[in-house]
């Protein structure tokens, strides 16, 4: 009932509204409104999801990558120090705090300033996001902390956590818990995704948007394996999500745009 009602309010809000700047944001809201229902969706029963939830694969594949061993371990050994939140920690830890506007607001950069690109510009980070929400689904994957929090591998700090109750305080707690969702939603990272989406959107416009877009995703995919967030096999996951959406794109697009022409002749002010 959820995946009815979610996923047809984007058409809905088309079938209501001339189209406007203010609606096609309003459209991908909606969008991403019904991809965080069903990203958070199988929480709603914890034990079952943790029944279903793959822990090991991930240590194993990034173990052989590591060359025998991971490289959350070998970065926080080298970068960390047990018990403090240094400086590049809290830095990293804003980098990725930063991720939950940066696809977004990639978005609202493109619909501000080059509106003719919006459409498909949000068609493909509404895609990666859709398409990550089916493995979160079929496949549900435990992050490194984790694993090691339960032996599974050797124990990894969880720096993003330290920094958040170092800078945040008291307010740590409730916006962790408010933004938390579905802990074991690691394969792909959909972080690095959306952002390897976000550069290539903003490689289209210019070299400038294009060296913050990949800067950002690259910083941020270090930070994710260094704060014991993802497995560097969460972020080729990522990485191979957003080119499968980008080189696919063109094979949709007359379906898409069938759908769309056919919406439109519905919309209000269409003669």
């Amino acid at each position: 009932m959820v995946t009815a009602l979610g996923f047809q309010a984007p058409a809905a809000l088309a079938l209501a509204t001339p189209r406007t700047r203010v609606r096609d944001a309003g459209i991908y809201a909606l969008q991403m409104w019904a991809y965080y229902a069903h990203y958070d969706m199988p929480d709603d029963d914890p034990a079952r999801l943790l029944a279903r939830t793959r822990v090991d694969y991930p240590v194993r594949i990034d173990r052989w990558l590591g060359g025998g061993e991971l490289p959350t371990v070998r970065l926080q050994r080298a970068l960390g120090t047990p018990g403090t939140v240094r400086p590049h920690d809290l830095a990293l830890a804003w980098v990725h705090w930063i991720w939950f506007l940066f696809p977004h607001g990639t978005l609202v950069y493109i619909l501000w300033r080059h509106p003719e690109r919006f459409p498909r510009s949000a068609g493909l980070t509404a895609a990666t996001f859709d398409l990550g929400l089916v493995a979160y689904w079929a496949v549900p994957t435990a992050p490194p902390w984790y694993a090691g929090e339960t032996g599974r591998m050797p124990s990894v700090r969880r720096i993003m956590v330290e920094a958040g109750e170092r800078f945040w305080k008291g307010l740590w707690r409730p916006l962790y818990d408010g933004l938390e969702g579905n802990p074991f939603a690691a394969m792909p990272s959909l972080h690095f995704g959306s952002s390897v989406m976000a550069a290539r959107v903003l490689s289209q416009v210019g070299r400038g948007p294009a060296a913050i877009g990949w800067t950002y995703a690259l910083t941020l995919g270090f930070g994710l394996v260094y704060l014991g967030e993802h497995y560097v096999i969460d972020l080729v996951g990522g990485f191979a999500l957003a080119e499968v959406v980008r080189q696919a794109a063109p094979h949709a697009r007359p379906a898409v745009l069938a759908a769309a022409r056919r919406i439109q002749k519905l919309e209000p002010g269409t003669t």
